[in-house]
């Protein structure tokens, strides 16, 4: 199937039991063993979920992976996988990450022995250089949260083979509609599926795909072992909001670019940051991984002092964090979803005190441009 056909036929798309079409919410928390020696597939639903199974499998489909996991956040997808690993290991993590990333990394994983080396994914030499021994993962973001940098990932993923390491990559930003990661060599891909896969900003979710059997293996042991499970209904909001992610995609990529052309020409406005650009350096790599380039975009004000006033004037676009919902969501990482990472480690990074993420909705473009043209009006 093509993959907008596969978004809403593909894994488990009927129940088993009676035929719906529309997987039903198994709420059940454990399941009747017939006799003590039954062997069942379902015992607990820590363990499986009719529910989640069908999302997982869903999941696996729009990946080309060999199996999927749903946790309770895109953070426990994440801490999971970190999970695969043992104190003395050591990880190679991309410098553009998100918050709650570094916050796991740095503050919780290290706590039990893990070490992680920062570089810029971007740069071969520097990924290459990185891989000594003790080093067992990549794990990076393209694109990058939020400066919207990208990584080469089919030439990462050779390093990665050539080194025996694994590569994971947080696929969030671009989603299986326009990027997939193991199609380009990557061995684990993980999603908040909070953003555009539910894309109504009504579920929290994590989702962990895999390419290799054994490493499935391991992240089901885990996964039933930490117990940070996505629950029955979320499961289904989540697989719900999947089905229309083409639709969605296609409108969100089309305001995208009505509002970059218009942020391009404002007086206002100092720099845009986003993979379509064919000034970005890396526009090629972009155009080559990438069926589309998304609609999260960053920009610096001319002025970063006026941050406040201009986010505080939007009338439309909500000031809040997460991103990829129908609705137009702007943020200020400085001080929000990237507040965790220490300010000069920030700055070093690239992310200015004055730099906003903008993800945009599918709202008409016209009434997003003109909140955004009263809202920087209002800086005169």
């Amino acid at each position: 199937m093509k993959f907008n056909s596969k978004l809403i036929h593909g894994g488990i798309s009927e129940d088993e039991a009676t035929g719906a079409v529309s997987i039903p919410v198994y709420r059940a928390s454990t399941y009747h063993k017939p006799f003590l020696s039954s062997n069942l597939k379902w015992e607990y639903s820590r363990s499986g979920n009719p529910t989640r199974a069908a999302l997982e499998s869903l999941m696996a489909d729009l990946e080309n992976g060999a199996d999927a996991f749903a946790f309770s956040s895109g953070s426990a997808a994440i801490h999971t996988v970190f999970s695969l690993f043992s104190a003395g290991d050591e990880i190679i993590i991309g410098k553009d990450v998100y918050g709650g990333t570094f916050r796991l990394a740095n503050q919780v994983m290290k706590r039990f022995g893990l070490k992680f080396t920062v570089v810029d994914t971007r740069k071969l030499d520097e990924v290459s250089a990185a891989i000594k021994p003790g080093v067992k993962a990549i794990y990076l973001e393209t694109p990058t949260n939020p400066l919207l940098e990208v990584s080469d990932l089919a030439k990462i993923a050779k390093i990665a083979q050539e080194k025996n390491v694994l590569m994971i990559v947080d696929n969030t930003f671009a989603s299986p509609y326009n990027q997939k990661p193991l199609d380009l060599g990557a061995d684990i891909v993980v999603h908040s599926g909070t953003k555009y896969l539910g894309g109504h900003s009504d579920l929290v979710a994590g989702i962990a795909v895999v390419k290799d059997e054994k490493i499935a293996e391991k992240l089901a042991f885990l996964q039933n072992s930490i117990g940070s499970v996505l629950s029955p209904d979320d499961s289904w909001l989540l697989m719900r909001g999947i089905k229309t992610l083409g639709a969605r995609m296609r409108i969100h990529e089309e305001n995208a670019q009505a509002v970059i052309a218009y942020l391009l020409q404002s007086k206002y406005v100092k720099k845009v940051l986003y993979p379509g650009l064919k000034t970005n350096p890396s526009f090629e790599i972009a155009k080559k991984q990438m069926k589309g380039f998304g609609a999260m975009i960053s920009f610096e004000l001319a002025d970063e002092y006026q941050v406040a006033d201009f986010v505080n004037k939007l009338r439309m676009i909500s000031l809040a964090e997460s991103l990829g919902g129908i609705e137009s969501l702007i943020e200020v990482p400085a001080v929000m979803t990237h507040g965790s990472i220490p300010r000069e480690i920030r700055l070093k990074n690239g992310i200015s005190d004055g730099l906003i993420r903008l993800s945009v909705g599918i709202e008409d473009k016209e009434d997003i441009i003109a909140d955004l043209d009263q809202a920087f009006k209002s800086l005169d």
